[in-house]
């Protein structure tokens, strides 16, 4: 079992054209659309991807777990392992470490996967630590009707969409930033550190901006799935495809 790394850009002829925007400077949404047009394989890929599947997938189960009689024992059912009703933080950790089992299990433990989880994270974390009280204030049972508050359309739309934005910019900037620190300098496109800064949060928001196009379908499709109960890996496979299809247009778009 290894690391499955991608890497074959620099190779490729479409990456030469990622280069050439790079240098002269080009907006972020350019160098977005060049990028996924050099990495269109690998994103596509994405849905395959044991650990990509994994992550999404936990999230769309969270929410149920939360309104069930016992919490931690419906995570545990999940295999994210916690000991009690867990607080923010635990519960993030607790997902990590699920989705890095599961993808040891698959033995395929790869780039595309890592991504994914540090999405699912990020974006479940993210949300959970903007609706609950304040660090000392909040409680588990917080946390739990929080989660819960995640199965209806409109709130799960939210957490995909939140997903989605983390996911493609971090896709994004694994490849940028392989040549991106090339041109900062004098006399180059990016005179100084706080424009290659600018540049990475300006790709940042066009991805935030790019993920809005999946937030209704998400929403749809999870209330859907939901209320027939067939929110299997299977059918959220085909779900992750269709989205990041849809991702990569509107980014492209963006240019």
């Amino acid at each position: 079992m290894g690391h499955i790394r991608l890497g074959k850009l620099p190779r490729a002829k479409r990456w030469a054209e990622v280069v050439d925007l790079l240098g002269l400077g080009a907006g972020s949404a350019a160098v977005a659309a060049a990028t996924l047009d050099a990495a269109e394989a690998d994103l596509r890929s994405a849905p395959q991807d044991p650990a990509v599947l994994h992550a999404f997938w936990l999230l769309t189960q969270l929410p149920d777990a939360a309104r069930s009689d016992d919490f931690a024992s419906a995570l545990r059912d999940l295999g994210v392992q916690v000991e009690s009703a867990p607080s923010v933080a635990e519960l993030g950790a607790a997902l990590t470490q699920a989705i890095d089992r599961h993808a040891l299990e698959q033995r395929n433990k790869s780039d595309l996967g890592e991504m994914a989880q540090l999405a699912a994270v990020q974006s479940l974390t993210g949300l959970l630590q903007s609706r609950v009280p304040t660090l000392f204030g909040t409680t588990p049972d917080d946390v739990r009707s929080e989660v819960a508050k995640l199965a209806t359309e409109k709130q799960f739309g939210s957490l995909a969409k939140e997903f989605f934005a983390d996911f493609s910019q971090r896709f994004l900037t694994y490849y940028t930033s392989r040549e991106l620190p090339s041109h900062v300098g004098r006399d180059r496109a990016f005179p100084e550190l706080t424009a290659h800064d600018a540049f990475n949060q300006a790709l940042d928001v066009h991805c935030q901006q790019a993920s809005r196009i999946v937030e209704t379908f998400a929403g749809t499709w999870y209330s859907k799935s939901r209320f027939e109960k067939t929110l299997t890996p299977e059918r959220t496979a085909g779900f992750i495809g269709y989205a990041l299809t849809k991702m990569r247009r509107e980014l492209k778009r963006g240019d």
